[in-house]
């Protein structure tokens, strides 16, 4: 049974991540510590406080159920029995965040059935957000941060439908600023090989999907490790204009909610 995205959830879900972003950069813009978790993953005050906005929210909406990178985890034998459930990363890329080099996002995807079905993904420095909806299609806000919205109307009027049209290029690898992998650049000379030129660019977190959904790149390959969490979002929104993100492995359309919430090998492709 297909969810139904209610304009009310909507306009909730994205005036919930602004504020996680607007908490995130409370921190950003002054001195911060900086924790390291068993996995040696830096953690700050900013995913902290970006997850307690966005769980306490979530658990406010018709669909109460979230996974979240920065809460206790929930055992497979129940989560397994999940159909509906919010798959949150609250700050996405702390890397790039310790870095200081604006790269980090929030995400957000409601999932159903073990994919993702409402995808957000926003980008606090830039206050730019996107989001998309199964079947409904993939869109972007720009200055989405300097707004509350509490109708439809404010939306509809700021919102532009991804793809964005761009001019005529070349052929667009788009890969990890901090996980450059050598099967990534394996991948790189296999389709250079292919068509002759091809543009490589970077970023960090889950603004390679974004990138994608602008139009501004064709295919992202990820070999390097991810979670869950990293994809969903991004997921929903590519897949929105089209494309498909395939497990390496099968090459069947990437899942979620496995016994393990380690992603495998990924590839955005058309």
């Amino acid at each position: 049974m297909e969810v139904e995205i209610s304009e009310s959830l909507l306009l909730q879900t994205i005036n919930l991540i602004v504020l996680a972003g607007k908490s995130v950069m409370q921190v950003y813009s002054k001195p911060f510590d900086v924790e390291y978790k068993e996995d040696h993953s830096p953690l700050t005050e900013a995913d902290k406080m970006s997850n307690d906005i966005i769980s306490s929210g979530l658990r406010g909406t018709e669909f109460p159920l979230v996974l979240s990178e920065e809460m206790a985890e929930v055992p497979y034998e129940e989560r397994k029995a999940w159909k509906n459930f919010w798959l949150v990363d609250p700050l996405d890329g702390t890397k790039e965040f310790v870095k200081r080099n604006g790269e980090f996002t929030v995400n957000i995807a409601l999932m159903n059935d073990g994919l993702p079905v409402f995808g957000l993904i926003y980008l606090p420095v830039l206050q730019t957000l996107y989001f998309a909806i199964k079947g409904k299609g993939a869109f972007r806000i720009l200055e989405a941060g300097k707004y509350t919205y509490q109708w439809m109307d404010q939306l509809t009027k700021v919102a532009e439908r991804l793809p964005l049209f761009q001019p005529k290029r070349d052929y667009t690898i788009i890969a990890s600023r901090s996980h450059l992998s050598p099967e990534t650049e394996e991948f790189i000379a296999r389709e250079t090989k292919k068509y002759g030129k091809v543009n490589t660019v970077s970023a960090g977190s889950s603004i390679k999907f974004c990138l994608i959904a602008e139009g501004k790149a064709d295919t992202y390959p990820r070999f390097a490790p991810t979670m869950e969490w990293d994809s969903a979002a991004g997921q929903i929104i590519v897949e929105e204009i089209g494309k498909k993100v395939l497990n390496m492995d099968t090459n069947k359309t990437l899942s979620y909610n496995k016994k393990s919430l380690l992603n495998p090998s990924f590839l955005v492709i058309s």
